[in-house]
């Protein structure tokens, strides 16, 4: 499916296609390998048990990559946004799901075309090392997020999270639902609504709708959150 979505945005989208590989020519030794793909929000990128014969750049909107138990839950591993890569799986199959958050334009990379450019160029190799640090880093993290306390700590450090990758610190936009939230806390949606409600009733945010947070004391933020 993946390959086909690829083949689509290469016709549909060429001029795009130029324009996004050539901005990254610079600093990207993969970026000859790699082809442009959009995801419509809601799409699915890849999921459990397909091939894993690429692995992706996110150039704009969110993805999410999660796992989905046979009960029927579902736990959201990470989320990725513009500059993140994802997909970079050490088996045949995928172990996880990847669906497009909000509409999505990746780079696709083929991992044994990929493969083969690494043998060939030393700097290829060790962006490759680089992406999988990054990836590692973000399991770690989400590791140590998983086992803070309670529901209150760990909405404060996913909104200060999400406030240090935000243009502005003092308001993050949200692309995730509750649910998305609550499936990567591992807490249910009407705790972290509760939550949320409670942060806003002590004046420790401003909700503007339910995707854009004002983080109104940070600071109080971060004291709850045990930084």
């Amino acid at each position: 499916m993946v390959a086909q979505m690829v083949t689509e945005a290469q016709n549909a989208w060429p001029f795009a296609r130029d324009m996004a590989l050539g901005t990254l020519e610079a600093a990207e030794p993969l970026c000859a390998a790699g082809s442009v793909a959009r995801f419509a929000e809601g799409g699915e990128i890849f999921s459990q048990g397909d091939a894993s014969e690429f692995f992706f750049k996110v150039l704009s909107g969110t993805v999410r990559v999660c796992k989905f138990l046979p009960d029927g839950r579902r736990q959201i591993e990470a989320f990725h946004i513009a500059g993140d890569i994802f997909g970079m799986d050490l088996d045949a199959t995928r172990q996880l799901s990847a669906e497009a958050v909000s509409d999505c334009t990746l780079i696709c990379y083929r991992r044994r075309q990929v493969d083969m450019l690494a043998q060939q160029d030393g700097a290829v190799s060790r962006q490759l090392l680089r992406f999988a640090m990054e990836n590692l880093a973000q399991v770690r993290e989400h590791c140590l997020l998983l086992g803070r306390r309670g529901a209150a700590e760990k909405l404060a450090v996913f909104l200060l999270e999400w406030a240090g990758r935000s243009a502005d610190p003092a308001l993050v936009r949200l692309a995730m639902t509750r649910q998305d939230i609550a499936d990567y806390l591992g807490l249910t949606i009407e705790t972290v609504s509760r939550t949320f409600s409670q942060f806003e009733r002590e004046g420790l945010i401003a909700l503007n709708g339910t995707r854009a947070v004002h983080l109104c004391k940070p600071d109080a933020l971060e004291a709850i959150a045990a930084l």
